[in-house]
């Protein structure tokens, strides 16, 4: 029997792609295309009843033939039998079909952009832009796709040029919030699928704009221009002219909105002072003398205040300056910048860096900063003109540290505070920071304590302050420990302070006040407590871990927990994170010091050995999860500390990027200690953490602790160490372009290598340089490396090597001319690789592989390995590779000529590669970017992109500078794969 449908089941539709039909979850049959054609008619007049004769028009036009009415009446009859007859009625001799106002994805869409520009209008452009997100997350292809007849186009057309409008508004939201750089790449395919619709031209202009890229935004409206008169005899709209004119005027008020990403200097207002302290006591003197230098700074009228804080730790500089700034807040309305720059760490904070760090937080986007010290502090100056904004700069090593970090110009003022008194730093006020008056030290003691236990033991608090040398610092341990003990009296802490033996002579002059004021808590320690106060000082890790702490304690994970739960409790080491701790840089400097006195030599090297071998045996454990039998870890040097198991890929990734730094300083430790260190390990652990290199997040902290290692091996004579150490040198060098020095170091290690007889560098060394001999064009001899790798690789039973030098060879062969053994070559890489499992090597494999793919002209292949790789390198981490990934992806779509693909991609690339890929590669993918450009007709902006490029060529000395003036002179555009990648 024939099941009629439910009166009161749920009817969907949608016309926003191919008309389909819903009773609740389950699919309706919509027909012929016909019937389908009158349904979408009787959908999108929103309930209101259509003639016959309206119907007829909609479904055949003005010439219906002479059984379209009962075809009609047909195509109704079976509607109303599939949805209904209390949705389809007959009214008046014509239709309607009665649904729910939401029933029809058009009729929610127009409500979601309704919605939409009434929370625009509001001034919420975030919510307005996820209510379009999900208008527009309706589209699932053409609108009324295959439907017939002269109602259907029309409303096509309709609802395609709404379509393309919300998009725009969509993207001026984004812009809005400002998110410049994300939207370029969508900008530049849309304008290329949509080549005379200005409104996109014009946000991809100011989307350009505001990311630093004005001679392409600008190169933009010139190809748009040219377009408009080619195409239809006219100039671009006034609009967009204008925009264009004050473009080239760096019009303020291109500027994004506050608080967003901007890559033109629009200033933002950083608040970035600590919190001051509470009970701030005394110095009203200073406090004075320091607020009027800022007062008279702030009204522009002479030249730049700098005031200098000099004294010896501990006396209350930082708590001092960050009092007086708070007090001086109104005076910069501009804004307040605040550092440390760790000057009593033995790496202090870099000028550049600093810079780095201030310039984004005044509002310069990162690809907008420069390189160069020099140019950093140029613009640094040139964004602070006209402001006024105080910098705290705290705990400065000298004055050569901060010259660079001055504002320069009126209204503007730094205060200093170094231990340093800075002589040498011209036209500053100087300001010498003494102890506090037994007054001042008596009534910040009692603020701490309080008033009622303090007032019956007034001489005994005097004894107290007077032993802690009226160091503020001092004080405030003293009185935070006494407010933490209730059952204590005053007495009994006068009574320990007044015992010599707890306190270091150092507490008479000098830096020494600092170390009495530490030796307070440090000589309350039990004796578990106390070593690992010395020994956890010794890592030179910015923090650490609890795993890596019980590891240099030598103790399981709980008892090491307790022991430094009970070190943050007394204020001697800080909780980092769940998990992590880290000392302030001078009770590191003060712990340092006790255990050089109280822990015997061996017992040091004892601690930071343990650690070295918790991190390599991790560190090859989290490998061996990403390329599980790889030999190289067979000829790692064997540890007593077996490191962490992860239960997952996930996991073990998370550990080696969350301990990067702290694993990195230990290698630079061990190179530092000369060649009593273990240099073999520090170098092994470089090996098995070569992942962080690749990913090119901590490229330079690798490549200064891989550096400190070959010069320390060098000098120490030990061949093994010194050709590892180069091997990993050389490739670090050869991702990022310096070729000439990579080969160098590539060749200094296999003759190191060959002599240690080591297996691994005498198969990666030639396996390196025949890469570098291939960006060379010296094909025959990258054959011939290549080949040398391969035996070794074979020889040492190193599969996942032999797979490394069959990528590199099938690229060498592609050189030669033999295409097709290129592809085949490959194609054993990929084989092996999928055979071991090999992680993220596998997507390695897969780049690799496009290339001779895309050269045989098998364009699908090549993108689907691509593809592939960039999703396997996203999952790993590897942001280098996933940024060359993408440039390859877009040399695959120019080579098949999808010129708008090539150029999001490009885009993509280039955002990947101007932060961790150097500038060769940067070059590479501005090429590609602009060649694809060229492509789409917006030859002025690939003119921009060729020469950026070229000024990076140049500047690295690389032969791809001639290609590139070749592209500027004629504006060719060659093979997609005539480039190094």
């Amino acid at each position: 029997m024939e099941t009629r449908p439910e009166p009161g089941a749920s009817l969907r539709f949608a016309v926003l792609g191919p008309v389909r039909a819903w009773r609740g979850d389950e699919p309706i049959g919509t027909g012929a295309p016909q019937q389908r054609s009158l349904l979408a008619a009787l959908l999108l007049r929103g309930g209101r009843t259509a003639t016959a004769s309206e119907l007829l028009d909609a479904v055949w036009g003005e010439s219906p033939p002479n059984t379209a009415l009962a075809a009609l009446r047909s195509y109704a009859f079976r509607l109303r039998k599939a949805l209904g007859p209390e949705a389809l009625v007959t009214d008046s001799g014509g239709y309607a079909l009665r649904v729910g106002s939401d029933a029809l994805d058009s009729s929610v869409a127009e409500r979601l952009a309704t919605e939409a520009d009434r929370r625009r209008a509001a001034g919420d452009p975030a919510a307005a832009r996820e209510l379009l997100g999900e208008a527009l997350d309706l589209w699932h292809g053409e609108p009324l796709a295959g439907l017939p007849g002269p109602y259907a186009e029309t409303q096509r057309s309709r609802l395609a040029e709404w379509h393309i409008g919300l998009i725009e508004t969509r993207l001026e939201l984004d812009l809005e919030l400002g998110a410049h750089a994300e939207t370029v790449s969508e900008l530049t395919a849309l304008s290329a699928d949509h080549p005379l619709r200005e409104r996109l031209r014009a946000l991809l202009m100011l989307a350009l704009y505001r990311s630093g890229r004005q001679a392409e935004s600008l190169g933009v409206y010139a190809d748009t221009r040219r377009l408009l008169a080619d195409e239809l005899g006219i100039d671009p709209s006034a609009e967009l002219a204008e925009l264009h004119q004050r473009i080239l005027e760096a019009d303020p008020g291109l500027a994004a909105p506050a608080g967003t990403a901007s890559g033109t200097p629009e200033i933002l207002r950083p608040a970035q002072l600590p919190a001051t302290v509470a009970d701030f006591t005394g110095r009203d003197s200073f406090v004075a003398e320091l607020g009027e230098q800022l007062a008279a700074a702030s009204k522009g009228s002479g030249v730049m205040a700098v005031s200098a804080v000099a004294g010896i730790g501990g006396v209350g500089k930082t708590t001092l300056a960050v009092h007086v700034a708070h007090a001086a807040r109104e005076d910069f309305p501009d804004g307040q910048l605040y550092v440390d720059l760790q000057g009593t760490d033995p790496r202090p904070a870099e000028p550049e860096a600093v810079l780095g760090a201030f310039l984004r937080a005044l509002g310069i986007p990162n690809p907008a900063i420069p390189e160069t010290l020099a140019e950093r502090a140029a613009l640094y100056r040139s964004t602070l003109d006209g402001r006024r904004v105080l910098a705290l700069l705290d705990n400065a090593y000298d004055a050569a540290q901060i010259r660079n970090l001055l504002p320069g110009t009126p209204g503007c003022a730094a205060l200093v505070t170094s231990r340093v008194r800075m002589v040498d730093l011209a036209g500053a006020h100087l300001v010498d920071l003494d102890v506090m008056s037994p007054e001042e030290a008596l009534k910040l003691f009692t603020k701490i304590v309080g008033e009622e236990r303090v007032a019956s033991e007034r001489q005994a608090a005097l004894d107290v302050v007077g032993a802690c040398g009226f160091l503020p610092l001092a004080i405030r341990i003293a009185a935070s420990r006494l407010a933490a003990r209730r059952t204590w009296t005053v007495s009994v802490l006068a009574h320990k302070l007044a015992d010599q033996r707890r306190r270091l002579d150092e507490l008479r002059a000098g830096d020494l006040g600092v170390k009495a004021t530490f030796a307070l808590g440090y000589g309350h320690l039990s004796v578990a407590q106390a070593r690992a106060f010395r020994l956890l000082s010794l890592p030179d890790g910015p923090d650490i871990s609890l795993d890596a702490a019980a590891a240099v304690l030598d103790l399981d994970p709980y008892r090491t927990e307790e022991l430094l739960e009970a070190l943050v409790d007394i204020s001697l080491i800080e909780s980092a994170a769940p998990a992590r701790y880290r000392f302030h840089d001078l009770l590191r400097l003060y712990a340092r010091e006790c255990a050089e006195r109280d822990e015997p030599p061996e017992a040091r090297c004892q601690a930071l050995s343990r650690l070295l071998d918790f991190f390599l045996g991790s560190a090859a454990n989290a490998y061996a999860f990403e390329s599980p039998g790889d030999r190289m870890l067979d000829h790692l040097a064997p540890t007593t500390h077996p490191g962490l198991g992860f239960g997952a890929r996930e996991d073990a990734l998370h550990w080696l990027f969350s301990e990067a730094q702290g694993l990195l300083a230990a290698v630079q430790q061990a190179a530092d200690g000369g060649c009593e260190g273990p240099l073999r390990r520090a170098v092994d652990l470089l090996l098995a953490a070569q992942d962080l290199m690749e990913s090119g997040i901590y490229a330079r902290q690798y490549e200064q602790a891989t550096r400190a290692v070959v010069a320390t091996a060098n000098a120490c004579g030990d061949p093994l160490v010194e050709g590892r150490a180069r091997i990993l040198l050389a490739q670090q060098l050869q991702m990022t372009g310096r070729f000439t020095e990579a080969d160098d170091q590539a060749r200094l290690a296999m003759t190191a290598g060959q002599g240690a007889e080591d297996p691994l560098t005498c198969s990666y060394a030639p396996n390196l340089r025949g890469s570098i001999a291939h960006h060379d064009h010296r094909f025959a001899a990258c054959v011939e490396y290549h080949r040398t790798a391969l035996d070794a690789f074979r020889a040492d039973g190193d599969r996942h090597g032999e797979a490394s030098a069959l990528s590199n060879l099938s690229r060498a062969q592609l050189s030669l001319g033999d295409s097709d053994a290129a592809v085949t070559t490959s194609r054993q890489a990929l084989a092996i690789n999928r055979e071991l499992g090999a992680g993220y090597r596998i997507g390695n494999t897969l780049y690799t592989m496009s290339i001779p793919l895309t050269a045989t002209g098998q364009l699908d292949e090549a993108h689907n390995c691509l593809t592939e790789a960039l999703q396997i390198f996203r999952d790993a981490r590897q942001q280098f590779w996933e940024g060359v990934t993408l440039y390859r992806l877009a040399q695959a779509h120019l080579a098949a000529d999808r010129r708008r693909q090539s150029a999001a991609h490009a885009e993509q690339s280039l955002a990947i590669l101007r932060e961790v890929g150097g500038e060769w590669r940067t070059a590479n993918a501005l090429t590609v970017l602009g060649r694809a450009l060229a492509g789409l007709g917006q030859v002025v902006r690939a003119h921009a992109c060729w020469h950026d490029a070229l000024g990076m060529y140049v500047a690295l000395g690389s032969p791809e500078a001639q290609e590139v003036r070749r592209l500027l002179s004629d504006g060719a555009t060659p093979s997609s794969g005539s480039l190094a990648g």
